[in-house]
């Protein structure tokens, strides 16, 4: 037996030595196939293995091949190409240009060595960033995928205090936290920034991406479909997956200029112009410089290195008319005269990295720091609305500030705090991965991010203190992430058409803290009632607002991908996790696509999700003080675990839950024509929102609860709570036509979302939901538009595009259709009413958007072999949301979020952009 046993290991090591034997070094040269250049940067590897490589400066690749292997070469904008290896020594690849199809081998989804776009169980859409930002003047990675993916959405904040500063999107009308991030395929931290005042996605945060520069990014893959079952936290709306470069030999610069005219709305063309501070004829002035390159390490290995500088001005946007009998026209805007984007100035490094330190096994490396500051105008402080806001002599005089109190030609003084804020992100993700036994691959990697979002106050008061200090540091707050994951993989080409099992593990630390602000920032210094307490704009954060928690999650997943046969796929993913703070969570997901012919696929997939609380959500908490007459008082959002939200009712955070479903179609009529069609249905329970406030004074109250409110000197609190039920159904249509006749090259794009979000369920905690009043209180009617408004029921792009030689000249027209948000109100009932200017009586405060078109325009050349120029205007035609503000009730108008002309709604407000862009490449 024992010999038996040795006969056959060394049989099988004679096996083994004959298949390492059969493998070989195979050579060759990539070519475009329209202008016969080599291609350097493209990407090759071996199909199911480990090994991979890239085409030097001269389009030339060496990589260790058996006769069975297949190669496979993706380039951004090409056709992958697929070869056998056989019995060649040398592989000439020509590749076609396919701008449509970029990189049709895609990762995200699957556990898998990729798979054919086209040929996904779930839809997923590839965008070539590097091409799209090079087409126009939006420089943010949130910005330009607005435009590019059909059911992504983003809408620029402003005079939201710390939302100004960040980029959060939005997937399938769901919330900026509902989807999960993902760079080179590893989970990516969120932001430490909660979106709370003036901001679309209240409650949430989320992935930052403009701390992500473009010029580092290879593409974007974005998966349409939950996947928690793969993923984890998260993944309700769907993943983004930011793939970095791996080029090497290859110098890229790019440097950008873009500038706003906008003559109809710009605050220096106003006929009251010197109540509004304002720019020149051109604002929002912004200067964008990146360079990228890589560098080879030995024979397969690469460092690829991208640093990013930009810098953005201030727009100023005011409706021009004050007289009343003109229609568009409205008042002047006394709430916020300074209405308009803030400023930034960024700086980020990032880099990716691979080195192969054996036959099988690879050192892989990626991340990088960034550095934001920003600063942006908040509402207006009025002397003679608002005295107490100012800082004044003993006999009630105004103190003035030069450049700091502004005087108006009706007499009237105000100031214009201004909202900085200094936003550092530092990520790095380090792993090994590599193959052992019989074609198991393996991948071990630890992946820390840190967040640290800080507050401060410029040119305002504390109007308690007095005149001195017009400069507060208010404090911020800080996220940590740290996650590591051991993952296997094996392909079993034999059984049934090929399977695919994936498995592994997850552990997961993440770290949340509060930190105050300076005393002056918060502190009441005139305990006589009179003065204001605090930095106006955003008061500064209170030692009893500090926090530091932490919590600790395991997970683990197995994943089946079958082809059943050649033409039907079947992916069965589950997974299992569990949280230090409110235990396990378990979700599944079945994804399938049959092939019903070779260019007419059928797909579908069903599955649960989650989303776990996030520690932002449970421990944020923020303090302003509220002084009347000698009372003093505190406005407090509490936090989960406050003795105040425990006294409300309210539970501890858990998770919310959703259940999804999705069926659609892929067709390719002809080799340059394909069409994907896909509906999703998406059942959200339980999604976290932050109530309105309530107040101790209000009679109609439990007691218990407003005797507890008092006793902490609490005038009004707020909660984060577990209290909404959601439905969303949508569908995403995607055309695309590429054809190359000659020096010719047509393209034509259409992308489509139509989707409809409904409110099914309002959980009010028993105490905050007795009345009706107090029930609109805790999630009101404004609030219910907000969380409907994440997406406008309609958007799509139609982008032609024409190429010649060296030329190129694309056209980009964008459709956001009908958005409605109510405003404030006046205050009199439970609904946001107004009343009419002639006295008829209240009208409902709700602002209609109806749909507008963007339409963009660029022209792009290439000069020689190395520069290329593009220039043209986003919104050419300069289209704005329609005025915010009630048809007969002039009165109120700028009662709504920003307290200017528009909300922040579908396009923006700051109307046409011209920009120009030169690259080069060396």
């Amino acid at each position: 037996m024992k010999k038996q046993l040795s006969g056959i290991v060394i049989l099988l090591f004679l096996f083994a030595e004959m298949a390492i034997a059969q493998k070989k070094v195979i050579s060759g040269t990539v070519t475009d196939g329209a202008s016969k250049e080599t291609i350097a940067g493209v990407s090759v590897r071996v199909k199911g293995g480990t090994l991979s490589t890239s085409t030097n400066q001269n389009g030339q690749f060496a990589i260790q091949a058996g006769p069975a292997d297949q190669l496979i070469f993706s380039y951004t904008g090409y056709t992958a190409v697929t070869m056998t290896v056989g019995t060649n020594a040398k592989i000439d690849v020509t590749m076609e240009s396919n701008t449509a199809q970029l990189n049709e081998v895609v990762l995200i989804g699957t556990r898998s060595a990729g798979r054919v776009k086209l040929e996904t169980a779930v839809p997923v859409d590839i965008v070539n960033v590097s091409k799209s930002a090079a087409t126009t003047g939006r420089m943010e990675l949130t910005d330009i995928l607005n435009y590019a993916a059909p059911s992504f959405n983003y809408n620029k904040q402003s005079g939201s205090d710390g939302a100004d500063h960040v980029e959060l999107g939005t997937l399938r009308g769901l919330g900026p936290d509902q989807t999960l991030v993902l760079v080179n395929g590893k989970r990516r931290h969120s932001t430490a920034f909660v979106s709370v005042f003036g901001t679309r996605g209240r409650g949430n945060s989320g992935v930052d991406l403009s701390s992500i520069p473009t010029a580092s990014i290879e593409r974007v893959e974005i998966l349409r479909d939950g996947a928690s079952a793969q993923y984890g936290s998260d993944a309700i709306a769907g993943v983004i997956n930011i793939v970095l470069k791996k080029s090497v030999n290859q110098f890229n610069i790019n440097a950008g200029y873009s500038g706003y005219y906008d003559p109809a709305f710009n605050s220096g063309k106003s006929i009251v112009a010197n109540q509004y501070p304002h720019g020149g004829a051109i604002d929002g002035n912004a200067v964008n410089i990146d360079a990228n390159y890589g560098f080879k390490i030995g024979k397969e290995g690469f460092l690829n290195i991208t640093a990013d500088y930009s810098k953005n001005g201030k727009t100023y946007r005011q409706v021009h008319d004050t007289a009343t009998a003109n229609p568009k026209a409205l008042p002047v805007n006394t709430a916020r005269r300074a209405n308009g984007d803030g400023s930034s100035e960024n700086g980020t490094i990032f880099f990716n990295n691979e080195i192969p330190v054996s036959a099988k096994t690879t050192f892989y490396s990626f991340g990088g720091f960034s550095y934001k500051a920003s600063d942006a105008y908040a509402f207006s402080r009025n002397f003679l609305a608002r005295p107490d806001r100012f800082p004044t002599k003993p006999d009630g005089t105004l103190i003035p500030v030069d450049g700091v109190i502004f005087n108006t030609p009706n007499g009237d003084s105000y100031y214009n705090p201004l909202i900085e804020t200094h936003n550092s992100d530092l990520a790095f993700a380090a792993g090994l991965k590599g193959s052992f036994g019989d074609a198991w691959s393996w991948d071990f990697s630890n992946n820390t991010g840190n967040n640290n979002f800080r507050f401060y106050g410029e040119k305002t008061f504390n109007a308690s203190l007095g005149a001195g200090k017009t400069h507060f540091d208010d404090g911020g707050s800080a996220f940590l992430q740290n996650t590591s994951n051991l993952n296997f993989s094996k392909h079993f080409d034999k059984v049934l058409s090929g399977f695919n099992l994936g498995f592994g593990a997850e552990y997961r630390y993440e770290r949340y803290k509060i930190f105050s602000g300076e005393e002056a920032s918060y502190k009441n210094y005139d305990p006589s009632g009179v003065k204001a307490a605090g930095s106006q704009g955003f008061p500064g954060f209170q030692p009893g607002d500090a926090a530091n928690a932490n919590r600790s999650v395991f997970g683990g997943f197995v994943d089946f991908e079958v082809d059943i046969t050649k033409k039907w796929l079947i992916d069965f993913a589950n997974r299992l996790e569990h949280y230090s703070d409110f235990g396990y969570n378990f979700n599944t997901k079945f994804a399938t696509r049959y092939k019903i012919t070779d260019n007419f696929n059928v797909r579908g997939s069903v599955g649960t999700g989650f989303r776990a609380p996030s520690l932002q959500q449970i421990n944020y908490s923020s303090t302003f003080t509220n002084v009347q007459g000698a009372i003093i008082s505190e406005v407090k959002i509490a936090p989960n675990h406050s003795p105040i939200t425990q006294a409300a009712g309210i539970q501890s955070l858990k998770q919310e839950k959703s259940r999804n479903a999705g069926l659609g179609f892929t067709f390719k009529p002809v080799p340059e024509f394909s069409i994907t069609v896909d509906g999703y249905i998406i059942k959200v329970t339980d999604r976290v929102v932050l109530s309105g406030q309530f107040s101790a004074e209000d009679k109609t109250l439990d007691p218990s609860f407003t005797d507890a409110l008092k006793a902490l000197h609490v005038g009004s609190a707020q909660f984060f709570a577990n209290a909404v039920n959601t439905t969303n159904r949508g569908l995403d249509v995607v055309l695309d036509y590429n054809k190359t006749i000659g020096d010719n090259r047509y393209r034509m794009l259409f992308t489509g979302n139509f989707q409809h979000m409904t409110i099914d369920k309002i959980n009010y905690p028993p105490i905050l939901g007795r009345t009706e009043a107090l029930q609109e209180t805790f999630l009101s009617s404004r609030e219910r538009k907000f969380i409907l408004a994440s997406a406008p029921a309609t958007k799509f792009s139609l982008n032609p595009e024409f190429g010649h030689k060296d030329f190129t000249a694309g056209m980009r027209f964008t459709y956001f259709g009908k958005v409605d948000i109510y405003g404030y109100g006046d205050g009199s009932g439970i609904y946001p009413t107004v009343p009419a200017d002639n006295g008829s009586g209240p009208l409902p405060d709700l602002y209609n958007y109806t749909g507008k078109v963007v339409s963009d325009v660029y022209l792009s050349f290439k000069l020689n072999k190395i520069a290329r120029i593009t220039l043209g205007s986003d919104n050419i035609f300069n289209v704005h949301p329609d005025l915010g503000y009630i048809k007969g009730a002039k009165g109120y108008a700028y009662n709504n979020e920003p307290a200017g002309p528009f909300d922040a709604v579908q396009m923006g407000s700051n109307g046409r952009r011209f920009f120009v862009r030169v690259g080069l490449t060396l």
